[in-house]
């Protein structure tokens, strides 16, 4: 069974994976011309049942030839966003 998403040093992580182009009434959906990536990452909920999260857009100069491509890269993002954060610092506080 899949989650969707993984933990990471305590935070979650979800891969956004979309076609490069968007579907409009004219056109429907074209795979073939690569996917896109983003990655949310946020805190696991509390007891109030509030979290942080934040989305974090992959600069790619040309689309993803698949989605597993883009999901693994958003995830390894992710990860490397998480490992390069500055100590006593949240990802989710960094400056964009």
């Amino acid at each position: 069974m899949t989650t969707g998403f993984r933990f990471y040093r305590g935070l979650e992580i979800y891969p956004l994976v979309y076609p490069h182009h968007a579907t409009t009434a004219s056109r429907g959906r074209n795979y073939d011309e690569g996917f896109d990536a983003a990655v949310r990452i946020q805190e696991p909920e509390s007891p109030e049942g509030t979290s942080r999260s934040r989305v974090f857009r992959l600069a790619q100069t040309t689309p993803f030839q698949n989605a597993g491509d883009a999901r693994r890269a958003s995830t390894a993002y992710a990860v490397r966003l998480i490992d390069t954060c500055p100590e006593n610092t949240s990802v989710l506080d960094l400056q964009s």
